[in-house]
């Protein structure tokens, strides 16, 4: 407790009726030189494309803004997309710097730990490696 308030590391806010808004967790965040980019606010954006079944995005290294969004996607069966039409799918819903960098596409369902929740850092630590390689 601090303030009155009790700290669980979500983000959130309080609209106008005074109800609380869970909007994203504080380590669910990528800063991307300097601007915070919500995970969550990102990832509602992508999986309103009709082609994808579900998707996480992650913050992965980089040189001159020290991290850049990446979104790893799996795609609904029969259906196909490319980064660039998501690219151009996400500039009327989201700011250009939040528009991951990476996109990564797969037919199988992504990772998951014990909870059932995505396993963003296995994720992660998968583009990291891939990038390395290239």
């Amino acid at each position: 407790m601090k303030d009155g308030w009790f700290h669980t590391g979500d983000l959130g806010l309080l609209d106008d009726l005074g109800f609380l808004i869970i909007l994203d967790r504080v380590k669910d965040i990528v800063i991307r030189g300097g601007e915070n980019i919500g995970c969550a606010e990102v990832e509602y954006s992508i999986h309103e494309h009709f082609a994808v079944s579900e998707v996480s995005v992650y913050g992965i290294p980089d040189p001159r803004l020290g991290e850049v969004p990446c979104a790893t996607i799996m795609l609904r069966e029969g259906q196909t997309t490319t980064a660039d039409e998501l690219t151009d799918f996400l500039r009327d819903r989201i700011a250009a710097f939040k528009i991951p960098s990476k996109f990564y596409f797969q037919r199988e369902q992504l990772p998951r730990i014990a909870s059932g929740k995505i396993a963003k850092k296995i994720l992660r630590q998968q583009t990291i490696d891939r990038l390395a390689d290239a």
